[in-house]
């Protein structure tokens, strides 16, 4: 009856239904197979229930949108469809039930930028203050009591020649009478010297800073520098030569009742 049939499912149906006789032998169940193979899926579903004594329930397909059509349940989805949260959650800026958080996030942002700007100083501080064996260095004391009148000690003192020199009363004769003011570098003996007998000057030459020679060149117990031929009194002013100026007075004081200075 099926074999004339152009519908697809009533062939389906007629084959079907040849392999169920085949098998089984039976005209009888094949009247109750027949009309749910070739019928709608909603008659079948009716026909098997039928047949089963049981009512079947339909399958409930869930999408985000929501049901497929004629069912009531949908799958719930909280970042699509209907049953989405605004912003997927997230509270919006400036919400006061936030503050707490920044202030706390701001706060230790700044402390931590605070932080790292202090170490820089410090470091950078420590970096530039003098090493141990520099401050060591930075202070001389050196006794003077044993000095002879005329004579000259030289001492070290940050890497420098020092000259102690104790004048002589002809030698402090000839400072005095000069006329200061019409030497190179003017300067009296008085600003370069804090006891009248004793001088304390750098043994550089402020020409190309070689060593002079002390007690030489033509002013008594002064000093000449043999490289240009500079010549300082006994004060350590320039007198003749290329040097331009004065010997350079380092910072001293005394000690100890005048028995010792103190360089640096």
């Amino acid at each position: 009856r099926f074999s004339a049939a152009k519908d697809p499912r009533a062939m389906l149906a007629s084959r079907l239904a040849a392999r169920f006789v085949a098998r089984t032998g039976s005209f009888a169940a094949l009247n109750r197979v027949i009309p749910a193979i070739a019928s709608p899926p909603a008659f079948r579903m009716q026909q098997f229930a039928s047949m089963s004594g049981s009512a079947v329930e339909p399958v409930t397909i869930k999408t985000p949108a929501g049901p497929m059509p004629g069912t009531e349940a949908y799958a719930h989805d909280p970042y699509n469809g209907r049953d989405a949260i605004k912003d997927g959650g997230r509270l919006p800026p400036g919400d006061p039930s936030r503050r707490a958080f920044t202030y706390f996030m701001l706060g230790g942002a700044k402390f931590v930028y605070a932080s790292v700007a202090r170490l820089t100083v410090l470091k950078l501080v420590h970096f530039m203050n003098a090493s141990a064996d520099v401050l060591a260095l930075a202070s001389i004391e050196v006794p003077v009591d044993g000095i002879p009148s005329g004579g000259c000690i030289v001492v070290k003192w940050r890497g420098k020649p020092v000259f102690i020199k104790k004048r002589s009363d002809e030698e402090l004769k000839d400072v005095l009478e000069a006329d200061w003011k019409a030497m190179r570098d003017p300067q009296s003996d008085r600003a370069r010297r804090i006891q009248e007998e004793l001088l304390v000057v750098l043994g550089v030459c402020t020409h190309l800073g070689c060593v002079p020679i002390s007690n030489a060149g033509n002013y008594k117990g002064g000093w000449f520098c043999p490289c240009h031929g500079s010549h300082y009194d006994a004060s350590g002013r320039i007198r003749q030569g290329p040097a331009p100026l004065n010997l350079e007075v380092p910072p001293y004081d005394f000690m100890d009742g005048g028995s010792k200075i103190k360089i640096g």
